[in-house]
């Protein structure tokens, strides 16, 4: 009787082909975080860009010259509101001041937005709102300048002051806001929407022939590069 025996397989191959299958999973997942972040910046651009009568290559932008980076700086810490506009020179820095906060509230019913706290004078956008120090109070001759931060739109939570104006964009001419200031609640209407760019400072400036509240917020949604500002005007009872 003769035996023969066989060599058995080396298990290299499966070992081989397991590490493969969690390179190429691994580079799947990348690809579709990377299409996450970047496909709601494009389609900002190609779908909203007109509509506030500006259309800006991310390539080509000041801001991706000066930083390398189409997101704006990432070193830069977007939650403090004196970090939110740029200056060439300190002359024309807006001047901030820290006098005694008080706080209203504000409802953007469009966006599902409810009394959301307004801090007048504090600079922590983590917190509320912030009402630019120095501008009008609600209800008052002049601007109410309000600023609040925004992340990429599918992360966009009306709760959370990180996120809550993410979907700012989305408002159109004749879209209501609703200020509660202490028992008042004024109404105001949506009538301009544009962009501007981080040196513009233009925004903060105070017209006392009308009563107006303008929202500011970064744009497009989860990058720096602009500022989208949404004005609107008093409508009297």
């Amino acid at each position: 009787m003769s035996y023969i025996y066989l060599k058995k397989q080396p298990k290299k191959k499966k070992i081989i082909n397991k590490k493969k299958n969690l390179a190429f999973l691994l580079a799947v997942c990348g690809l579709l975080f990377f299409s996450s972040a970047i496909f709601p910046i494009i389609k900002f651009q190609l779908g909203y860009a007109l509509k506030f009568k500006q259309m800006i290559n991310p390539l080509s932008s000041q801001s991706y010259r000066q930083n390398g980076n189409i997101l704006g700086e990432m070193t830069t810490d977007y939650t403090q509101l004196s970090n939110w506009f740029e200056s060439d020179s300190s002359s024309n820095k807006p001047v901030l001041f820290d006098g005694e906060h008080t706080t209203y509230t504000i409802s953007i019913p469009k966006l599902k937005v409810k009394e959301a706290v307004v801090t007048i004078g504090s600079m922590d956008l983590e917190k509320s709102l912030i009402q630019y120090p120095q501008t009008a109070l609600p209800g008052q001759l002049g601007n109410a300048v309000v600023f609040g931060h925004s992340v990429l739109p599918q992360f966009f939570n009306p709760k959370s002051y990180l996120t809550i104006f993410s979907t700012l964009y989305k408002l159109e001419e004749g879209d209501e806001i609703y200020v509660k200031y202490g028992s008042i609640e004024y109404k105001y209407v949506i009538n301009k929407m544009f962009e501007v760019k981080p040196t513009d400072l233009s925004v903060l400036d105070q017209r006392f022939d009308q009563r107006s509240l303008t929202l500011i917020t970064c744009s497009p949604p989860g990058t720096y590069l602009r500022r989208l500002v949404i004005q609107s005007v008093l409508v009297e009872n």
